[in-house]
């Protein structure tokens, strides 16, 4: 269209130029004869050409208004072109509208997802936009940043790319009781806000690593080394996340803390060797002291349950002693009553059970003949000490099995016909006392 629009006005380019190639019509000989075709022209030629072109579109002429080389006074023949003034005002309008079309498309751009599109306006922060297909005001009156949102960027704090690469000057810190703890951590963050970390902070991954050691150094700078040793490192971390946020958000840096990953917690390398023997020897030191708890946690149950069990006897002995005593007392009373009713049988009575007590428990028997002082004594003892002797040489597993020895018939049936006599003399002599 704006090849054909040109060529409305008379303007041709030297591509659309069916001659183009073939020299000009001045290119003759004296004899009026056209040369011969001589191929392309040069780049000097073509050059020629487009500014001799411009030149009659904006109304110059080719020889600036003089004359010829012949001395006439008009044009020579064919160029002197004068254009017309409402063409090229139109052909201006139409390049002018063409420019300021491609000037408003170059304010297109696109952002891409997970990504936020910062616009400044000369300069200055204006909006920002969503990700998508966006435009602005083309340069120089809008131009724009683009921000990765969803990235999760990393700051490492005392080491740079592995552990063993230790930056001493970030890594060693004072503990409360003023021992040196070597630390490397890593931070890892997000951005929440894209204007403020592009303008509110210089240096910005400089800055949150500022912000992590500073934090670090007072979390650990209020703690105990055993503690941030072993015991602390989750808390000492947590804290330090939370101490991080609220700096960086006094700041306005646009950034979320995501993660505080504590990489190593050790002592410094030239008391390394020390501070390990100190550790062997507080292990052995809770090693002993849970074996003794653990002895003791066995001797003091078993001492109480002793003590308990001793005390519980104890107890039972009093109360069978206070029992005993109590029936004893109860049953004196009642004999006392029973003595008073009849003095002489119930003392007959108790002389008797006295009597059959003491002889139920030994072995040696005297007899008082009737009528007679003399005693006859009967060896029990020694009677059943031979038979147990016989029986058991006779009968020696019987024996084994057997722990009562048994008397001889003549033996028992003296002894209870000696009993009978006993209490037959003792109940006459009682009746005698009654009498009397």
């Amino acid at each position: 269209m704006l090849v054909s629009l040109l060529k409305k006005f008379g303007l041709k380019f030297s591509l659309n130029d069916p001659r183009w190639g073939r020299g000009s019509d001045d290119n003759k000989n004296q004899d009026g004869n056209k040369r011969p075709n001589d191929g392309p022209p040069d780049l000097d030629q073509l050059w020629r050409d487009f500014n001799q072109r411009l030149s009659n579109l904006f109304g110059n002429k080719k020889n600036g208004g003089g004359n010829n080389n012949n001395g006439n006074g008009g044009n020579s023949g064919g160029n002197g072109f004068t254009p017309d003034m409402r063409g090229a005002g139109i052909g201006a309008g139409v390049i002018a509208a063409i420019v300021a079309f491609l000037w408003l498309v170059s304010g297109f751009f696109i952002v891409q997802e997970g990504q936020t599109g910062v616009v400044l306006t000369f300069g200055k922060y204006s909006h920002m936009t969503p990700a998508g297909f966006n435009w602005r005001w083309p340069t120089p009156i809008q131009s724009h940043e683009t921000v990765n949102v969803s990235q999760v960027r990393t700051v490492e704090v005392g080491y740079r790319g592995n552990v063993k690469n230790k930056q001493q000057q970030e890594s060693l810190m004072l503990t409360e009781d003023e021992n040196i703890i070597d630390i490397q951590f890593a931070v890892q963050f997000t951005l929440k806000n894209a204007s403020e970390w592009v303008f509110n902070n210089r240096e910005q991954d400089e800055m949150v690593k500022q912000v992590a050691e500073t934090a670090i150094r007072e979390v650990v700078g209020r703690n105990k080394m055993d503690f941030v040793l072993y015991e602390g490192r989750e808390k000492i971390a947590f804290d330090s996340s939370q101490l991080m946020q609220q700096i960086v958000d006094k700041y306005k840096a646009g950034v979320q803390i995501t993660n505080v990953t504590m990489q190593g917690v050790q002592p410094p390398e030239q008391v390394q060797a020390s501070f390990d023997d100190a550790v062997k020897a507080g292990q052995d030191r809770e090693r002993q002291k849970n074996e003794g708890q653990a002895y003791a946690n066995d001797v003091i149950p078993r001492a109480r349950g002793a003590a308990s069990r001793l005390m519980q006897e104890s107890e039972a002995y009093r109360a069978s002693v206070t029992a005993n005593a109590q029936g004893e007392a109860s049953r004196f009373k009642q004999v006392l009553v029973e003595y008073q009713k009849a003095p002489a049988v119930t003392r007959d009575r108790m002389y008797i059970d006295t009597m059959q007590k003491i002889f139920s428990s030994t072995t040696k028997v005297m007899v008082d003949a009737k009528g007679s002082n003399n005693l006859i004594y009967l060896p029990l003892d020694k009677l059943i000490a031979q038979t147990a002797a016989g029986t058991a040489a006779a009968t020696a597993p019987s024996a084994a099995t057997s722990s009562t020895p048994t008397l001889p018939t003549d033996s028992v049936a003296l002894e209870t016909q000696l009993q009978q006599e006993s209490r037959t003399r003792d109940s006459r002599i009682s009746r005698e006392r009654e009498v009397r």
